[in-house]
This record gives structure tokens, C-alpha cells and sequence, in this order.
């Protein structure tokens, strides 16, 4: 269950506070996009997440590592000028430890960004990454994603009777 615990737990990308992050030596961070960065439904970057980046790049090496394929990436990439790596497979460790390799980062200098417990959050613990477990923020979910939050489900309600995460107790 360790794997599933996340390291921070904020509302949303928005509440973290990427100060504290810095003072820590995190040097990149690696987004997800559905339901982290944008709805699901959502083809093309907001405003408020592309200023959002423009401030945290100055900091940071951000990319967006996702699940989802190439095509579906490419508007992120070009809107919010990063670097992306689709069809990450995650929790799987490979694109963790071909990033960390590409970029020259040591593990302790990247954490990781998402919505899922079963993807994001075990993905990151399962390299010694980072954690950090937002809210998801939108309601649409692709039928692969109502599967996992299935699962989910499960987990926080062990996670919570076992006193080490609750929904909507946040925490740095």
C-alpha cells in the first residue's frame, strides 16, 4: 500500500507550492494531463495553465508525461512549449528512468503530478520520485479511468481506515 501514499496532497496544480518544491532541489516536474493539467474533454491548453507554465519554467523543466498517445499530446506540446512523453504506460517505471536519463536528473530532483493513485502516484513512488496527488477536475472519464477509480476506491478506503490518507485532507 506504501506505493499508493503520496508524498504531498493538494486540491489541485493551483494549491502546490512549487517555493517549497525548489527549496527541496526539485528541478522538474512531470505533469499529467488528463484531469491534472485539463479536463479530459479538453483538446487544447487553457489560459490559465499556460500562465501557470510560464511562471514555473522559470524554475523548472516541465514536462507532461501522460498515458495517453502522441496525437492527443502534440496541441500540449506546441501550446505550452514542453516536452511530453506520450504513451507512458505509468505506474511502469520506463519512461520515469528514460526521462531521468534524457535530462540528466537524479530522482531526488524530479516529482511527479497527477490525479490517479493507480497510475500517477504508484508510477512516481515506485521510482522514489516525488509524489503529488491532485484532485481530478473534471467529471468525464474514459472508460479506462472509470475502471481504476473502481480500484481506487478500495485503496483510500484502506489508506483512510488505516489512518495514512483521506480524501480532501490535504497536505505538504
Amino acid at each position: 500500500m506504501q506505493n499508493f501514499i503520496p508524498d504531498i496532497y493538494q486540491k489541485s496544480i493551483y494549491d502546490i507550492d512549487y517555493n517549497k518544491l525548489k527549496q527541496k532541489g526539485i528541478k522538474c516536474l512531470l505533469f499529467d494531463l488528463d484531469n491534472t493539467l485539463i479536463p479530459v474533454n479538453v483538446d487544447v491548453p487553457t489560459k490559465k495553465v499556460k500562465e501557470l507554465f510560464v511562471v514555473l519554467e522559470r524554475d523548472f523543466k516541465i514536462i507532461i508525461l501522460s498515458n495517453s498517445g502522441k496525437k492527443r499530446l502534440t496541441p500540449f506540446k506546441e501550446g505550452l512549449n514542453v516536452d511530453v512523453a506520450s504513451s507512458s504506460h505509468k505506474p511502469f517505471k520506463k519512461k520515469y528512468l528514460k526521462i531521468m536519463d534524457i535530462y540528466k536528473f537524479e530522482y531526488h530532483e524530479i516529482a511527479a503530478i497527477g490525479d490517479q493513485l493507480l497510475t500517477d502516484i504508484c508510477g512516481a513512488n515506485r521510482v522514489g520520485i516525488t509524489s503529488i496527488l491532485i484532485n481530478p477536475i473534471g467529471d468525464y472519464e474514459k472508460w479506462c479511468t472509470k475502471i481504476n477509480r473502481f480500484f481506487e476506491g478500495f485503496i483510500y478506503r484502506k489508506l483512510r481506515r488505516k489512518g495514512l490518507l483521506e480524501k480532501g485532507e490535504y497536505y505538504e
